[in-house]
């Protein structure tokens, strides 16, 4: 799955259990990008009962959570690019607290995009999403390169 230069509205996905987590999130995304569309999920569970509904659009990005209720965001990534089709090709930038060089590693080995050790502030996390919504997803898709943030 990759971002569509001709479509203007981005489609991005959010799977995260805390309350508080999600709606900063939500009110720095739409600072950011007032038109961008965004679902969110409570845990890994929910995100894949919706991803194997196949939505239309599929998602640009996915922000996830690791350590989170009834599947975490590690099993959750899996379960992802284990996927036919297009599921597999998404784009999911894991954003946790942990900053364990060892989960960082399996996120990567499980096809993480992207991984990123949450922002303590509200404009710190309002910095992230931005660089991360101007990152060119194609020729990141191109060199297979991989990037952490901690």
């Amino acid at each position: 799955m990759t971002l569509q230069n001709t479509r203007i509205q981005k489609n991005i996905y959010l799977a995260d259990d805390d309350d508080d987590d999600r709606v900063m999130f939500a009110e720095a995304l739409f600072e950011i990008d007032s038109t961008v569309i965004l679902t969110q999920a409570q845990d890994g569970q929910e995100l894949m009962d919706i991803l194997c509904k196949q939505p239309n659009p599929l998602p640009d990005i996915i922000f996830m959570d690791i350590n989170m209720p009834k599947q975490d965001g590690l099993k959750c990534l899996e379960e992802i690019r284990n996927q036919p089709g297009n599921l597999k090709k998404l784009f999911v930038i894991i954003l946790s607290t942990s900053s364990d060089p060892l989960v960082i590693d399996k996120a990567f080995k499980l096809g993480a995009t992207f991984y990123a050790v949450k922002p303590s502030t509200f404009d710190e996390l309002k910095s992230f999403i931005k660089a991360v919504l101007q990152i060119d997803w194609f020729s990141l898709e191109k060199s297979n390169l991989k990037f952490r943030i901690i």
